[in-house]
């Protein structure tokens, strides 16, 4: 946030799971890979710290992932790296390249290649020197012509690919932090076990995995688990699936195994409204499942009809009390500032947010992605400052057309926020589990200014 300290470092953070699964193909097929994580517990101060440690490690192919908000950093490090060594290969991907395309090579031209999509099998054969007119999933130069080739199949079997190499960051996992109060045990670690959804809400930007569903087995899943235990003392994980649940005998499976073989770690993940019978979440719960979070997004149907079909709030308040009722602890994900935001809608979402109990609350600011089916629509849906720094879901940069002013916009949030943070019942809430949350609570009192700074950025402000 522009003017704020960073503490996301502090609060969440996160191992770099796309680099580190493409760190562990690579190497799985006989290239020696380095992995430089900006944003680690020994991070990067600026772009020139940054290409000098990469220089340091004479690479062949220089390889970024990049959001769309890290974008401009990542080209400002490959720019510099043009300046001191011109013959290094650079790669971009990630979901910001596989949206836009050959459009960034044409722009930016010290990236010499745009990985498409699910890179690994794209990366490894731009590693092993093949052609690139043969390459799928690939865009490249052709002298001043931008190709862009045929895109690449999924891979088929996910269980063909090693474990990410966590191993290549310095200081994982007791450095590296899940988010405050969102467990109970340390340290812990991420886990991705499948790829794509076949839902189609509005602002979720597909570009990578497209709608396609492809899973990890119940018998993969469970030995990586155990080799986060085994060799890195992993007791707490927090699996990022879209949608961990969709695969109801997968979970079935992987839930007796951790019945029937505990291996000491707890975990968090994603289960959608409407899907969650009380069978399935007990089986979470033995299976050592702590909290689950749940795509909410608004309290006002009719936005719920557009950008989120499927959902129903009365869903929504039934799967809360039976995610309650089954003994695990739920968080809300809300969206504030989508097309067709009102204040009521606003009001509403946040009676609705106090309303179910939760133990938990995210509150994303919208932000219109490239490769979202929302985006050809937006131009005509309110004011947008496509500023690519600033779309990160932190800061609006869309203003719907029934909200009058960005300010109103930013104090509605804020007033939110301090709301549901600020309500008795969240507040005895996390009284009761302050020794559960121990860990927490010393990384909090530890940096307790940087926090208190941070908290100020959700104050109510005046116009200036």
């Amino acid at each position: 946030m522009p003017g704020k300290k960073d503490i996301s470092p502090i609060a969440n953070r996160m191992a770099p799971i796309g680099l580190l699964s493409m760190a562990a193909y690579l190497e799985q097929r006989g290239h020696r890979v380095q992995v430089l994580d900006c944003l680690g517990p020994h991070p990067v101060k600026n772009a020139a710290e940054a290409a000098q440690r990469i220089c340091a490690g004479r690479p062949d192919l220089i390889g970024f992932t990049a959001t769309t908000s890290s974008f401009l950093d990542g080209y400002e490090i490959a720019a510099l790296l043009k300046t001191m060594e011109p013959h290094r290969r650079i790669v971009f991907g990630g979901v910001h390249a596989s949206a836009l395309g050959g459009t960034l090579l044409a722009q930016y031209p010290c990236i010499d290649f745009l990985c498409l999509g699910e890179g690994e099998q794209t990366l490894s054969e731009l590693a092993e020197g093949k052609d690139p007119a043969t390459i799928c999933g690939l865009v490249w130069r052709d002298g001043d012509t931008v190709c862009t080739n045929p895109p690449r199949q999924h891979l088929a079997e996910l269980d063909a690919l090693p474990f990410p190499a966590y191993e290549k960051l310095a200081g994982f996992p007791r450095q590296y932090h899940l988010p405050l109060f969102s467990y109970v045990r340390t340290p812990g670690a991420t886990m991705i076990t499948s790829r794509g959804c076949p839902y189609q809400c509005s602002y979720c930007d597909r570009s990578v995995f497209q709608r396609g569903y492809r899973a990890n087995s119940p018998e993969y899943i469970y030995e990586h688990l155990k080799y986060l235990r085994q060799r890195f003392a992993v007791r707490h994980i927090n699996i990022y699936d879209d949608l961990f649940t969709l695969n109801r005998p997968r979970i079935e499976a992987l839930s007796a195994m951790l019945v029937a073989k505990p291996l000491g770690i707890q975990f968090n993940c994603a289960v959608r409204v409407g899907h969650t019978d009380d069978e399935l979440l007990g089986l979470l719960r033995a299976a050592g499942c702590l909290m689950v979070s749940l795509g909410i997004e608004s309290g006002e149907p009719a936005l719920l009809d557009v950008h989120k079909p499927g959902v129903y709030l009365n869903e929504v308040r039934d799967t809360v009390a039976r995610i309650q009722q089954a003994g695990l602890r739920v968080k809300g994900l809300f969206m504030m500032g989508l097309p067709g935001e009102t204040v009521a809608s606003v009001q509403k979402t946040s009676d609705l947010a106090l309303s179910l109990g939760l133990d938990d609350m995210n509150m994303t600011k919208f932000t219109p992605f490239h490769g979202a089916p929302i985006w050809r629509e937006i131009p005509t849906l309110g004011e947008f400052k496509e500023d690519w720094r600033l779309m990160n879901c932190l800061n609006f940069v869309f203003l719907p057309k029934d909200i009058d002013s960005w300010h109103t916009l930013e104090l509605l949030y804020n007033t939110h926020v301090q709301r549901f943070y600020s309500d008795p019942g969240w507040r005895k809430r996390l009284r009761s589990r302050l020794w559960q949350h121990r860990h927490s609570l010393y990384r909090l009192v530890r940096h307790l200014p940087a926090f208190f700074l941070a908290m100020r950025a959700f104050a109510p402000k005046k116009p200036s």
